[in-house]
């Protein structure tokens, strides 16, 4: 799928605004409390008009050949918010629609007190997508993952834009398979 022509061109041009847009070599702290000497903030791409537009038919195609039967996709809030949205949109303009669904950080203080945001739009007979933006430890994705299988789904993949190569892929695939755009390689020589 990565060698098709209309893939690779999309995969490009997401790159190429993720290289402009999104990394930066300088310190920072991760999300994983870890220090870096590089970072790529993919917010300022999924929020992006054309931006999104390459994630949601990227991510919709991988998820069409990595999980052909699933019936939505999400991840932890933040990051995974515009992917999801992304996606679905891109999945309903192909005529297979996937719905978004979003995992809290800390369940709704008020109300049901739930997890999942949308959870009652799901199809529970069908699996999910948990999609990602960067992985690093993994933490993340096993969070989202762990919440959706509380709530009565099943994951069978995560999809994430970058994996910065620092344990998380090993971390994930303990849970589900995973599957990245990008990964450090693609930002540093």
């Amino acid at each position: 799928m990565f060698a098709e022509p209309t893939f690779a061109h999309g995969r490009e041009q997401l790159l190429s605004l993720l290289r402009t847009h999104a990394f930066a070599e300088r310190e920072v702290i991760l999300a994983s409390g870890q220090r870096s000497n590089f970072y790529v903030d993919c917010k300022t791409v999924s929020l992006d008009a054309e931006g999104s537009f390459w994630i949601g038919r990227l991510f919709r195609r991988i998820i069409d050949e990595l999980a052909p039967t699933a019936g939505a996709v999400g991840g932890l809030t933040l990051g995974a918010d515009p992917i999801a949205t992304a996606v679905a949109v891109a999945s309903y303009q192909a005529s297979r629609p996937l719905h978004a669904f979003i995992v809290r950080k800390e369940p709704k203080g008020h109300g049901t007190g739930q997890w999942l945001e949308a959870a009652a739009r799901l199809d529970r007979t069908r699996p999910v997508v948990i999609v990602e933006d960067v992985v690093t430890t993994g933490g993340s994705s096993i969070k989202a993952i762990e919440r959706a299988i509380e709530s009565g789904l099943t994951v069978a993949a995560v999809v994430a834009l970058v994996d910065r190569l620092e344990g998380g892929r090993a971390a994930i695939e303990a849970h589900a398979p995973l599957c990245s755009l990008f990964d450090r390689r693609d930002f540093l020589p």
